[in-house]
């Protein structure tokens, strides 16, 4: 299997499978010189592991990073750096009954047509499992920006969970880290618990929409037509497991708007510099940044393996009921909200470079 690989410049292979003795990231690209170690990037998977909570799968995964390459004393040293994350609570009998049979929703049966072979435990890469592995690459991109980009910031928050969204006027950042959802409403989170226990006890599962922002952009990443920042951003979005929609800025609503009210008014601010009386594109225009915050919003389908019985069939096309057993997720959106702030530091790292690999530090097109 191929295109396991992400960006330009900052690459990233990931592989391992959800049920293989590990699973991991090869980083290739990063600058020399960054400091980084192991309990930097622990920080960012303790975020996404599962077994938190009753509402997350309760696989039990300690998920502790190793730096196996491309790190010395405390510093990358520009070549390729290994991370390895070892899987200790594989339960892979669980999976035995549909090692024939194709679940509804899933992976198995694109993978089967395709290879003619799959593992079926757990999904193999078809898993979500297989974002720690990009979690643990985005530590490296993270402490990357973190000196090159020291104003910038990057947050992902839960705005809907099926059929309940968020109230945009009970708003509160610092409520994000202090609910199971990442949400940021302190009413909402109450009200989605009871709505999830229901879901998950009625042996059901629903969707998700994550919202991930960056706050202190700089103006000009990104590149017209076929390197467009806001492309990158969508295919890095869609490519994970279970997601099924991506929107820049106002997105889908913006097709329910005139001219006048999509376009961005532009005037000078006190300091001289370009400013916007509102944003929705998103941050970006014509695939470039505009120095607003970014704003990516995407969707993640209810997870496909759950206790309800479904109709499916067998390898050899045969009819079969299939109730999927083992420990599942009955929101995989709730830990996607770290997942999604991975990739939107990974991508935007990569812009940064290879802008700066064009641009260098001129100052062309300064306005005033």
């Amino acid at each position: 299997m191929s295109l396991n690989s992400f960006g330009h410049l900052f690459r990233v292979t990931t592989w391992g499978e959800s049920h293989g003795p590990a699973l991991g990231a090869t980083v290739d690209g990063c600058p020399a010189g960054i400091s980084i170690n192991e309990n930097q990037i622990q920080n960012w998977l303790d975020k996404r592991k599962p077994g938190q909570n009753k509402f997350t799968t309760q696989r039990r995964e300690a998920d502790e990073v190793k730096i196996l390459s491309g790190v010395f004393e405390g510093k990358t040293t520009g070549t390729p750096i290994q991370l390895m994350i070892r899987n200790i609570d594989q339960r892979s009998k669980d999976y035995g009954d549909i090692s024939e049979t194709f679940r509804p929703g899933h992976a198995d049966i694109t993978y089967w047509q395709k290879y003619g072979i799959r593992d079926y435990r757990g999904g193999g890469r078809s898993s979500a499992r297989e974002t720690a592995a990009r979690v643990a690459a985005s530590g490296i991109a993270r402490a990357a920006l973190r000196e090159l980009l020291p104003d910038l910031s990057i947050k992902g928050y839960m705005v809907q969970m099926g059929e309940l969204r968020i109230n945009r006027k009970n708003f509160d950042i610092d409520q994000i880290h202090q609910n199971a959802f990442w949400v940021p409403d302190e009413k909402a989170a109450l009200d989605w618990a009871a709505y999830l226990d229901d879901i998950r006890k009625d042996h059901n599962s629903v969707g998700a929409v994550i919202e991930v922002v960056a706050k202190g952009m700089p103006v000009g990443l990104g590149a017209p037509i076929y390197g467009k920042l806001d492309a990158d951003l969508t295919a890095a979005m869609m490519s994970i497991n279970a997601v099924k929609g991506v929107e820049i800025g106002e997105g889908m609503a913006s097709a329910n708007l005139t001219g006048s009210a999509n376009a961005d008014e532009i005037f000078m601010d006190s300091n001289g510099e370009p400013a916007y009386s509102s944003n929705h594109a998103g941050g970006i225009l014509g695939g470039i940044s505009t120095g607003q915050d970014v704003i990516v919003r995407f969707a993640v389908k209810p997870t496909s393996s759950i206790l309800t019985p479904r109709k499916s069939i067998t390898n050899s096309g045969e009819p079969i009921e299939v109730i999927t057993k083992g420990r599942h997720d009955p929101c995989v959106g709730i830990r996607a909200v770290p997942v999604g702030e991975a990739m939107m530091a990974c991508v935007l790292l990569d812009h940064f470079l290879l802008h700066r690999g064009q641009m260098g530090e001129s100052t062309y097109g300064s306005i005033g």
